[in-house]
């Protein structure tokens, strides 16, 4: 991942139009961006107090990067996070490393930001949720290995993240994997044909964060034609009962801020513990923005705060 300060932002493409090799061109590009130095600025200093580096997970049929948050100091046993950035087709854990580093450092915890396979007509979004989860379960079987305590782990998403972390929750409970907490933060967690039917995505339709260009890219992306849409729209799921206890983060500015209050209704109505808080004003990935938008330091102290006492050794 460079660092250098001289790395330049891409001139936004054309979202409609973009060909295949134009879309892989400007990921890396901008993923060159976010990795730089230059985008401290924006996306936030890391805690000093916590040590990253990447490492390689060897899952099945492929290795995988993630990286690896630390409290600089360690003891006994920590939770575990497992974080999924942003993006969808585009996007770096380095981009989160603001609040993925505080919560290790604050915690403390281990926090794992999965470096996923971004969607494109390669890799739909079946392959990145795919990811998720493979990550979650081969942490939570070398628990040892890792110096995590099995009985405390937590998913974490943000965007296409969320929806892949939420997927990730009810796949645990399906394989009798507790989890103590799930945060979902602008998740985007309907990739059906109503997924830009909320009225949301009308009122807030272009904003300069995410617009229903970028929507529409991503839902042809991650569900082509002959894809099951409900099965990647937590939303759909048939049955959200029995779930960790929920924390769900709405900017009120974001085209998908119904998406994250209609999935919050669902989990409450499903009998699972769901906590929604809303910020007036925030746009789409402001926590992955806190040079910009001051809501994001408010949002870091309520996640904080929600993993600290679901994550606390003494909670059953």
């Amino acid at each position: 991942m460079s660092e250098e300060t001289t790395v330049q932002r891409p001139p936004e493409p054309d979202w409609l139009t973009m060909t295949t090799g134009e879309l892989i061109a400007y990921r890396e590009a901008e993923n060159r961006f976010r990795a730089s130095a230059a985008a401290r600025a924006v996306t936030g200093e890391p805690d000093p107090g916590a040590v990253i580096e990447w490492r390689e997970l060897a899952l099945p049929g492929r290795s995988l990067p993630v990286r690896v948050h630390r409290p600089a100091r360690t003891g006994a046993a920590l939770p575990l996070v497992v974080h999924v950035h942003g993006g969808g087709f585009v996007g770096t854990a380095v981009q989160s490393d603001w609040v993925t580093s505080h919560l290790a450092a604050q915690l403390p915890a281990v926090v794992v930001s999965v470096e996923h396979r971004l969607v494109d007509p390669e890799h739909p979004l079946p392959h990145a949720v795919d990811d998720g989860w493979d990550v979650l379960r081969h942490l939570a079987r070398d628990a040892g290995a890792w110096g995590i305590d099995p009985a405390r782990i937590a998913v974490f998403g943000e965007s296409c993240g969320g929806l892949i972390s939420a997927l990730a929750a009810i796949r645990a409970r399906e394989a009798g994997l507790p989890l103590r907490a799930q945060v979902l933060v602008n998740p985007a967690v309907d990739t059906t044909d109503a997924m830009l039917d909320h009225p949301s995505v009308t009122e807030h339709a272009r904003t300069p964060t995410l617009g229903v260009p970028v929507l529409r890219l991503f839902r042809r992306l991650a569900a082509p034609p002959g894809t099951d849409a409900r099965a990647l729209s937590p939303l759909h799921a048939d049955d959200l009962g029995g779930l960790a206890p929920a924390l769900v983060v709405v900017p009120t500015h974001d085209p998908l801020a119904d998406h994250g209050r209609r999935y919050a209704e669902r989990l409450e109505a499903a009998g699972t513990p769901v906590r929604l808080t809303e910020h007036p004003g925030a746009g789409h990935a402001f926590l992955s923005t806190p040079g910009l938008v001051p809501q994001a330091g408010t949002a870091r102290a309520e996640i904080l705060a929600f993993l600290r006492d679901r994550l606390a050794a003494n909670r059953t």
